[in-house]
């Protein structure tokens, strides 16, 4: 029998202390968002934020909410979870170094992505920041030719290059 190498589970609030410490390992210092912002969308969308665990340990998150596609979250917003949501918007996704190399991402990924479609919505939409272009692109997003003002004003709240990014849902 071959060994799990990870588990995904959906996240709690006991998570908050672990999923921040992933976050400042995987993000830089002005990237960080607080403890306070984490637990109003852990309470917010609880359904929608996963972990993923090595060795019992939470060395990945995603945090998704159901939201309208065009729509950005600026960094350190409150997720506002819309109720004719057309798209799940994935507003953060990070692997702690020590977990990087088994898939943990791309799982979380497919699962939120096959929850989004489980609830009819069409489209998967995200803010790529960092050195992560390469890696939304082979789960399927691209950039829009065109964002809104008011999504551009908030994809401007990201330090460094920031990209929205989004996905049609089969």
């Amino acid at each position: 029998m071959q060994e799990t190498l990870f588990h995904l589970r959906p996240a709690q609030a006991a998570d908050l202390p672990a999923i921040l410490a992933v976050q400042r390992q995987c993000y830089l210092p002005s990237m960080n968002e607080d403890g306070a912002t984490w637990a109003g969308r852990l309470a917010a969308a609880a359904d929608f934020v996963w972990v993923g665990e090595v060795a019992g340990k939470v060395g990945a998150y995603l945090a998704t909410y159901p939201s309208h596609l065009g729509k950005v979250t600026p960094l350190g917003g409150a997720f506002a979870l819309a109720a004719d949501a057309d798209c799940l918007y994935l507003h953060d996704l990070a692997v702690a170094p020590a977990a990087a190399g088994r898939g943990l991402g791309a799982r979380l990924v497919a699962g939120a992505l096959a929850a989004a479609r489980q609830h009819g919505w069409r489209h998967a939409a995200l803010v790529c920041v960092q050195d992560a272009y390469a890696f939304w692109q082979g789960q399927g997003f691209s950039a829009p030719a065109t964002l809104a003002p008011a999504a551009q004003a908030a994809l401007a709240s990201y330090p460094g290059p920031a990209r929205y990014m989004t996905r049609q849902l089969d």
